[in-house]
């Protein structure tokens, strides 16, 4: 039947309760009404859904005045229940049906929010309901409010059949909503051969399945068949095809990239269950219900059997810090789980787009996206902890900031440490001047221990702070007073894997003690200035070492000059070049103008300015085999090649340990639980190893330091790499 122009203009507004009563208000009562798809055209394919199942419970969302439901009353399908938020219509058909028709159920009820138990139908019929719903000027959340209903009340199993009119905004929102989890079928539905409909009719069946499972789109919409609208037969047609592509790609095993509502209609299982090991990428937020959108990774702990701080944490990584492979690597972000002591934890990466934004105001904006990601945990009663990524400073002095070319942007700093779990240990706080590669920011490329200047200050170092002083940041407290009263103190070790260095000459400790005896210098090389930390503790704890440091960057030569300290002499010079450069033209060369059996040592401490890659320290042309080989030239018939290695990612390790062995015959690893960085110490023959007596090697060193250092205890560690 088609509407009157007074008729149709009741319906402006397809969503408004009073608009519906009006339009009913205006057909009087006694006469069935169908938008479209009369009941001849839609009974064959509809009853194929029901044959048999006389017994099912159906329910008819906006059944409005349609002749549907008693069309399928008298063919035995007694259990239906209609509803419809207009009271003249439910009014109306109870009248008309109650005598002949007793077992039918009339609700007065709100589609999107019905009062119906989960799982009540085995049968959800939608004959333009949806359709209704979703006016484009409203967009599509009554829509998406009503399928969520729909899907809530049917059973496991149950078949949800939409009539409509699939017009584009309309079939998107079937085709994600029911993305994962059902079985879906389409099929155009026959039109009179005396219609003369604009639009063809459409039937969408979904069957409720296992959550998470994605099944292709099954058509019986034919391209080379006749449809009454052929333009819009091929816009449903093009829609389903670009549709299964999606869900291929989610059959593929491809890392995919989620949306919230995505795993809100269980597109990766069920979101309260914990799954060991589960990651999955997804956005948060969108237009119009949050202030921003963010990049995120849900992770689910692998050994869920271990004690668990947090049963849910959110762990913020700034922009500056989102390409260090910690945070940018799947390997790196499960090292982050397993720190965080969260059964679940939802990393969040801040962009340029949350340049401005006060960390507050994103927390406040997170808070209700993350809400539906945090699994069920009836004995958590506190909010969802926020964690960021942070290096504990509790005051910070910056002194300068400069940019190399080469190097990039750098800051010295001044930092105070925060007192970490209340450690009252160290009663006078302590300063520590810090630089910082902002290429990589968080990184602190040196930190030395400042100390108060005193004329009278004849310092033993022996009873100064040693290596261990950097294990412990719980001591490090502010040092109060003018800070024209305080140097760096060079006899501190500000990294542990500077120890380890140190620790590892122990492997020549004879050669270095012989050297020593006779008054000769030991030629070392060290590829990498920094702050001048190493090169400086180092010339003032073994004085007959004859050091060169190699650096590149011209800057940092001033930066630890004038912030660090760092002087050069007669034994402590520095040349300022390419590393791997001067390592070729000096391989042939003899160390201090002698014989070439004399011991050398060639330190290599340079980080990579690559930080999406698994290597950090060093480069990677450090590690190639044209490098190495040099190397090898250049120690000659011995001495030591040393490398500090940071590879978070354990295939790019044994990678480097793999070249590292194919060139050199002796190879040993130190590495300390609590630091990412790993020393390798690499030899080209047995001559000047102590490898039988690494303890009494140890003692030898340790009396030849006039810094304390504790080399037993490092030495432990020390492990060969056959």
């Amino acid at each position: 039947m088609a509407t009157t122009p007074v008729l149709h203009d009741a319906l402006l507004d397809f969503t408004s309760r009073e608009n519906w009563d009006k339009f009913f208000a205006l057909r009087g009562d006694g006469d069935s009404f169908e938008w479209y798809a009369e009941w001849p055209q839609i009974k064959a394919p509809l009853l194929s859904l029901l044959l048999g199942e006389e017994g099912t419970e159906i329910l008819v969302p906006g059944c409005g005045s349609s002749s549907l439901s008693e069309q399928l009353y008298d063919l035995g399908f007694r259990r239906i229940t209609n509803v419809d938020f207009s009271r003249i219509i439910v009014a109306d058909m109870l009248r008309r049906h109650a005598r002949v028709r007793p077992q039918m159920r009339w609700r007065v009820m709100d589609m999107t929010n019905m009062q119906f138990p989960d799982g009540s139908f085995d049968f959800i019929l939608d004959k333009g309901g949806l359709d209704a719903l979703m006016e484009p000027e409203v967009g599509t959340k009554l829509g998406m409010k009503y399928l969520d209903e729909a899907k809530r009340v049917l059973k496991s199993g149950g078949k949800f059949a939409c009539f409509t009119l699939a017009e584009s905004h309309v079939l998107d929102l079937l085709l994600s909503e029911f993305r994962f989890g059902w079985d879906m079928t389409i099929q155009a539905i026959a039109s009179e051969p005396s219609s003369k409909s604009a639009f063809q009719t459409f039937m969408l069946v979904m069957v409720k399945g296992k959550m998470g499972v994605v099944h292709t789109i099954k058509s019986l919409v034919d391209q080379s068949a006749e449809y009454c609208n052929m333009q819009q037969a091929n816009a449903v047609i093009h829609a389903l095809q670009n549709e299964n592509k999606i869900r291929e790609s989610h059959n593929s095993g491809v890392d995919i990239l989620f949306s919230l509502r995505d795993l809100q209609l269980g597109a990766i299982g069920d979101l309260k269950v914990i799954v060991p090991g589960r990651r999955r990428q997804l956005i948060l937020g969108e237009q119009g219900s949050s202030l921003y959108c963010y990049k995120a990774v849900l992770m689910d702990a692998k050994n869920q059997n271990e004690t668990f701080v947090y049963h849910c944490g959110v762990f913020i990584v700034p922009k500056a810090r989102a390409q260090e492979w910690l945070f940018a690597s799947e390997e790196g972000q499960w090292l982050v789980v397993e720190s965080a002591k969260a059964a679940r934890l939802i990393m969040v990466f801040l962009d340029s787009r949350h340049a401005s934004a006060d960390i507050d105001v994103v927390k406040k904006d997170l808070s209700p996206l993350v809400m539906d990601l945090e699994p069920e945990y009836p004995e958590e009663t506190d909010p969802m902890p926020f964690m960021m990524a942070s290096d504990g400073v509790k005051q910070r002095d910056i002194l300068q900031e400069v940019t190399s070319e080469i190097t990039g942007p750098m800051v010295v700093e001044d930092v105070l440490y925060e007192n970490v779990d209340g450690d009252q240990s160290c009663m006078s706080e302590k300063m520590f001047r810090r630089l910082i590669f902002k290429r990589s920011s968080g990184l602190v490329q040196s930190e030395a221990l400042l100390i108060r200047e005193s004329p009278s200050d004849e310092t033993d170092s022996k009873t100064k702070n040693s290596s261990a002083s950097s294990k412990k940041k719980s001591q490090k407290k502010g040092l109060t007073g003018s800070k024209d009263s305080l140097r760096v103190d060079h006899s501190y070790l500000g990294s542990s894997y500077h120890s380890s260095i140190i620790c590892g000459l122990s492997l020549v400790a004879s050669a270095l003690s012989a050297a020593a005896s006779s008054g000769e210098r030991v030629s070392t090389t060290i590829v990498g200035l920094g702050a001048g930390s190493l090169p400086m503790f180092l010339h003032g704890c073994l004085p007959h070492l004859n050091i060169e440091v190699v650096e590149l960057d011209p800057m940092m030569e001033e930066v630890a000059t004038k912030y660090f300290g760092f002087s050069m002499d007669e034994q402590l010079k520095v040349h300022l070049g390419d590393g791997i450069k001067f390592i070729e033209e000096n391989a042939h060369s003899e160390p201090n103008g002698k014989d070439s059996d004399a011991v050398r040592i060639l330190i290599v401490d340079v980080d990579s300015s690559d930080l999406s890659s698994g290597l950090s320290c060093p480069p990677a042309n450090f590690v190639e085999d044209a490098f190495l080989m040099s190397a090898k030239k250049f120690l000659s018939a011995g001495g030591l090649l040393i490398i500090n290695l940071v590879a978070r990612s354990s295939a790019v390790r044994e990678m480097v340990i793999s070249r590292l062995k194919a060139v050199f015959e002796n190879l040993y690893s130190l590495q300390l639980e609590e630091d990412v960085n790993e020393v390798l110490f690499a030899s080209p023959s047995k001559r000047y190893l102590e490898i039988d007596h690494l303890d009494e090697a140890a003692t030898k060193l340790k009396a030849m330091l006039k810094f304390l250092v504790d080399v037993e205890s490092d030495m432990k560690n020390l492990q060969r790499l056959q």
